[in-house]
């Protein structure tokens, strides 16, 4: 794609302030006095705060929906013009909304295996894109969406909230200064209460309304193997990445940010599906480890389905119990989404602390107002190394065995088995591309 011309230097050369906003509109940037119009795909569970979290920025317009279940868009598209005031247009299927020419950015709440195509397909069509986490179902898949930010120019925001946070920021920083000493080790928590979700007697009807081919999409077309279409596909393979890549991935983020790396050279994962009899096929219990051997660093993470304690002090009453607890030579600090704290020495005094709360949709909106990357709460590059490390620690759980990791060429060395389950096979029409 030709890059766009610079807006200062084309209003040195004219005074046409329409043809100047055109040509805005098809750049990187839009102005601060512009209207940022955005679209939200998926508007289920997650796409609800998405089209809050809009609605209440400044000089933002949510002016597109798009779910491919006709009850879910209807009902979702009323609720938001009564708490709006202005009419929103509806799509059932996503190509059609990023023909829309008064669409500056697209955020996307699908199903996993929806987001890199999804996310390739809105930045090709010139679209700022917004995509949740994991932003990918596979390490493959990953990159490619990472490809097609830089290759069409365009923002894009991975939906792991924690780094638009500034308390989180400043907590990253007094790592950085060694608050705690010398830092070697990162230990993430998902503890999180997760039901059965039963058993199903055979196939299950696809609900009336859903067009079950748009919504599986990249993943094969199979009869409906589960007592509830959306949600529960998370803990199924074709769609879902478990808990480590659906609340863990949060977590997962934060411990790799603090603790300072990308991708590992060698991933374990031991675990299981206990308790239930039911249909998922994720497990529910599952213990990995990422090594980082040159670096003298190892990232711990632990998914557990139910009654938990509250390790690190995340949490009471109840509660889920999720975050990270960072382990230096003069202390160790506990972050979660809303602050930190710090204790030093072998007495665990109390150190540096904070509070407060992040808001992904600003730090979004503020990047596409100003055409830099920097401003991004989490920019899509940072966003595909920590769902490839959620990616690795599965892989290794569904074999069994330690994977060996080349992460300068995202390449596992030596198992051909497990290289396979990197990428996966699409279905025409919904084929991710490979991307230069």
């Amino acid at each position: 794609m030709k890059k766009a011309i610079d807006r200062r230097d084309f209003l040195k050369g004219t005074t046409s302030t329409a043809l100047a906003a055109t040509l805005t509109r098809a750049g990187k940037t839009v102005a601060a006095s512009d209207t940022v119009r955005v679209a939200v795909v998926g508007v289920g569970g997650r796409g609800k705060d998405h089209l809050k979290g809009f609605r209440l920025q400044p000089g933002v317009e949510v002016v597109a929906l798009c779910d491919v279940d006709e009850a879910i868009l209807q009902e979702r598209s009323s609720q938001f013009e009564k708490l709006s005031g202005k009419p929103v247009r509806c799509y059932s299927d996503m190509r059609k909304l990023f023909e829309a020419k008064d669409v500056d950015a697209v955020s996307f709440a699908t199903p996993n295996h929806w987001h890199a195509l999804g996310g390739i397909w809105a930045m090709e069509a010139g679209k700022h894109t917004y995509v949740e986490k994991p932003c990918s179902h596979n390490v493959w898949e990953g990159r490619q969406l990472v490809n097609a930010a830089r290759k069409y120019d365009r923002l894009c925001q991975h939906g792991t909230q924690g780094r638009s946070s500034l308390v989180l920021r400043e907590a990253v920083q007094k790592l950085r200064e060694g608050v705690i000493g010398s830092l070697y080790m990162a230990r993430g928590l998902c503890f999180k209460w997760r039901p059965s979700i039963g058993k199903a007697a055979g196939p299950q009807a696809v609900p009336q309304g859903v067009d079950y081919n748009l919504w599986c999409g990249p993943a094969p077309q199979k009869p409906l193997e589960r007592k509830k279409l959306h949600y529960d596909w998370h803990w199924q393979w074709d769609c879902g990445n478990g808990d480590m890549g659906n609340q863990g991935v949060h977590e997962m983020d934060m411990a790799r940010w603090g603790l300072g790396v990308g991708l590992p050279t060698r991933i374990t994962g031991t675990g299981g599906h206990y308790m239930f009899d039911d249909d998922q096929q994720t497990p529910n219990s599952l213990l990995c480890t990422f090594d980082y051997p040159e670096q003298g660093k190892m990232l711990q993470f632990e998914t557990r389905h139910w009654v938990s304690n509250y390790e690190g002090g995340f949490g009471s009453n109840g509660d889920n119990n999720v975050g990270v607890l960072f382990f230096g030579s003069e202390g160790y600090m506990e972050m979660a989404y809303f602050g930190y704290r710090t204790f030093l020495g072998k007495k665990r005094e109390p150190g540096p602390k904070g509070s407060g709360n992040s808001d992904p949709w600003a730090t979004f909106v503020a990047a596409i107002r100003s055409g830099k990357r920097e401003d991004l709460g989490v920019d899509i590059e940072e966003g595909h190394l920590t769902s490839a490390l959620c990616h690795l620690g599965n892989i290794a759980y569904r074999l069994g065995r330690s994977v060996q990791f080349d992460p300068a060429e995202e390449k596992i060395l030596g198992d051909s088995e497990a290289s396979a389950l990197l990428t996966r096979e699409y279905r025409k029409p919904f084929v991710v591309p490979a991307i230069a």
